[in-house]
């Protein structure tokens, strides 16, 4: 009998076949929504493995720590969390890891809870040949749900921030050599290391919402966040909604100093770790939001039709070609 291996279903196949053990629509979004009885609760978990998601020679404990942090309440947040309560870290380490980077470590998780919100819970330990940071956050579920599969036709596509960033700053650290007529600004290369190293989110975006809103019986809108990137967000809100996502190219904002090219164009659609929200709204809804936040762009729109991603405007004909992160 052939065996299977992760390498060649890849993730989304693997989550697929682990969702038949699961309630239905269990892992349409990160977040998994738990219905109490005095508050609705939104936990979500996420793991940092050495070497895989990051290594000494590219980002400092401190900095995992934050990123830690991020990454769960990233996930929170683009659920329509309104209050982050706190996080579980289960931690895996080799016995000769220097106690001064699991204190840096930790230092840093501190420091994104004093930003983000919430306390450490508790945890736990073990002994390990790689380093990992498994984290579990809880929130609060806000008054809007947002889910992957709330988009519908006709609905308005916006995200917040730009893209790109991270996947620069990686580079950066990882001293990528690039070509002799790219010269990175200052102000590029500040903002990709900032994004890279210590992401701020976008806590108040449901209040911004909510701010906006021209009718109050809607409770659910389609949201995720660029966790994997700008185009497998855009992926993911069109499989989960059933809709086909049709994207500007000329509208996707950009950093000023961003480079020109089909190279830059995959580290921006496809980069990932740039954790901003992509979403979409109905015109008059979108229209408030726009006049509310100028960091917010409008990017696309969502039609009927098979699911895909398409682009209008686009001369690189090859963009599509390329493919998202895959843990496997």
């Amino acid at each position: 009998m052939h065996k299977e291996l992760l390498e060649d279903i890849g993730e989304k196949e693997l989550i697929k076949r682990l969702a038949e053990f699961m309630p239905k629509n269990q892992v349409s979004d990160d977040c998994a929504f738990i219905k109490a009885k005095n508050k609705n609760l939104l936990i979500n978990t996420d793991s940092l493995v050495e070497n895989i998601h990051f290594n000494d020679d590219t980002i400092s404990a401190l900095d995992i720590g934050w990123k830690a942090v991020a990454c769960n309440v990233s996930d929170l947040i683009s659920s329509g969390c309104s209050k982050i309560i706190g996080v579980n870290i289960g931690l895996v380490v080799p016995s000769k890891t220097d106690w001064l980077w699991i204190k840096d470590l930790y230092t840093g998780i501190n420091l994104a809870l004093d930003y983000f919100g919430g306390l450490i819970l508790g945890g736990d330990c073990s002994v390990g040949k790689e380093k990992v940071i498994s984290m579990t956050a809880l929130g609060k579920q806000g008054e809007i749900k947002l889910r992957r599969n709330s988009c519908k036709p006709n609905e308005i596509i916006l995200t917040t921030g730009i893209h790109g960033l991270s996947k620069l700053g990686l580079m950066i650290k990882s001293k990528t050599i690039f070509d002799s007529d790219i010269a990175l600004s200052h102000s590029l290369i500040n903002s990709s290391l900032q994004q890279f190293c210590r992401p701020k989110l976008k806590p108040k975006f449901l209040k911004k919402i909510l701010k906006t809103r021209t009718n109050k019986s809607i409770k659910m809108i389609g949201c995720t966040d660029s966790s994997d990137g700008l185009f497998q967000a855009l992926l993911d809100l069109a499989t989960e909604s059933n809709c086909k996502a049709i994207i500007d190219y000329a509208k996707v904002p950009k950093h000023k100093n961003w480079p020109t090219g089909n190279k830059w164009d995959e580290y921006y659609f496809f980069g990932g770790e740039d954790y901003e929200l992509v979403f979409s709204l109905p015109r008059k809804w979108a229209n408030n939001l726009l006049n509310e936040d100028q960091t917010i762009t409008e990017i696309g729109y969502f039609l009927e039709g098979d699911v895909s991603v398409n682009f209008k405007n686009c001369d690189n004909k090859n963009l599509l070609k390329n493919k998202s992160f895959s843990h496997f």
